[in-house]
This record gives structure tokens, sequence and C-alpha cells, in this order.
């Protein structure tokens, strides 16, 4: 059976400011280091073994997946597939101080000026996944951006576009899916 764990970067700078972060390269929090630190130790805790981490190029991400692979000793490689998605104009503003974006989030075709549509995010993440799930001995963590785990989310379980909307997970959270089934299991 594989399995795949997707962990979320560690707090960023801007998820403390309130900000979209999408492409931008925005580093972590002190405290994001620390997370990074205690999710590799809940890795090793859980006995979660994995045969390679794959990482986002950002460097939230990327500094997320080195603590992890130090505290692991797992080896951990940048997948550039990972990156997150550009979200164009809203970059740097607030999700709650503009509707227009919560609105757009649920149009799959939508390139938010100057940005990336879901649809070209999950043809890239699908892509990859497919690759990660045609290598059955093989168990991989993913470490991206929470708009890489609602596309993960979405491959595993169906999702209608206001659930794919609203789907988020915490900053260093951990969540297991398993290919052994046509669509998977999400724990």
């Amino acid at each position: 059976m594989s399995k795949l764990y997707f962990v979320r970067h560690g707090e960023s700078e801007w998820n403390v400011a309130d900000k979209i972060c999408g492409r931008t390269d925005i580093p972590l929090t002190k405290r994001g280091h620390e997370q990074a630190v205690e999710t590799g130790k809940k890795i090793v805790a859980e006995g979660i073994k994995a045969d390679d981490i794959l990482y986002s190029p950002l460097l939230r991400a990327a500094d997320t997946a080195k603590h992890i692979s130090e505290m692991t000793g797992i080896p951990a490689h940048m997948e550039p597939r990972l990156i997150e998605q550009n979200f164009g104009v809203w970059e740097g503003t607030s999700p709650r101080n503009a509707p227009e974006f919560l609105k757009a989030k649920k149009d799959f075709l939508n390139r938010y000026e100057n940005g990336e549509s879901m649809f070209q995010v999950a043809h890239r993440i699908y892509g990859l996944l497919d690759e990660l799930k045609a290598q059955p001995d093989k168990t991989y963590i993913l470490v991206a951006h929470n708009g890489i785990a609602r596309v993960v989310k979405s491959y595993f379980s169906d999702m209608t576009n206001e659930e794919y909307a609203a789907f988020g997970v915490p900053n260093c959270s951990v969540t297991e899916f398993s290919f052994e089934e046509k669509k998977g299991t999400c724990k």
C-alpha cells in the first residue's frame, strides 16, 4: 500500500498578518521554525515512515521540509510542481477584506488577473500524484501550501466547489492519504 502524508508549511510572516501569500516568497516566523521541528518530532514519535520528502521551492515550505528531514532522517528534495498557486492581484491582500476573492475561489477557471487558475494547479498536482501513485512501494511526505492541500484533498475525495474553496489545514498539520482505493482515503 502506498501512502502519502501532506504537511502544510509552518507559520509564515504573512499568515500572522492575514495576507494571501500565493507565490510571494515569505519566510517562516520563529514560531514557524519551531512548529516544523515539532512536526518532525511528531512524525518520529508516531512511527511514520517515508521514503522521501518532496517540498515546494518557496522558502516557507523548503525550510519546513528541511527541519522535518533533520528530525526524521528522511531525505528531502525540492519538487517545483508543489509551488503554491499564483493568486495574481490578490497576493498581499487579506481574504477577510476581499469578499470578491472568496467568491472567485469557487470559479475553477479564474486566473485572478495575472495569476493561475485552480484548474491549472489541479493539472500539475494531479500529474504529480499520479506519478507517486505509480510507485506503490513508496511512501512520501509532501510539504507545501494550503492551496495545494485543497488540490491534494480533491484528488482523494469528491468535493463540491464550496467545500473545495473552504477547505484548509493548519500550519504544520500532518494529513494522511492512501492510494489503496481508487479514490483513496483521508484521515
